[in-house]
């Protein structure tokens, strides 16, 4: 063989373990991303359950909150009306009968 074959084979062996590296680098990585892929998604499965039970205590608490909300606010709308009715009754000379103990 002529040097210049030798150097071109010796090039194109280069190129060749160069391409080998390259794709060994591309499968460490790629096995790499595989392996972070499922490790997250199994720590999202779980992080994704206790976000589910944090929303749904939060939302117990924010049916709870609401029902008192609400619960004082009708309470609020009875006494109102209560007095109006009251004070209508009071104008035409007449009154709720309460009875005293």
């Amino acid at each position: 063989m002529s040097v210049e074959k030798t150097t071109k084979v010796e090039e194109s062996f280069q190129r060749v373990l160069g391409f080998k590296k390259m794709v060994d680098r591309w499968r460490n990585s790629h096995t790499r991303c595989l392996w972070q892929t499922t490790l997250s998604q199994r720590r999202n499965r779980y992080a994704t359950l206790r976000m589910q039970d944090a929303m749904g205590q939060e939302l117990a608490l924010a049916n709870k909150q609401l029902l008192m909300v609400r619960q004082a606010a009708l309470h609020q709308l009875f006494d109102k009306e209560h007095r109006q009715y009251r004070q209508e009754l009071k104008q035409m000379g007449k009154a709720f009968y309460v009875e005293r103990l």
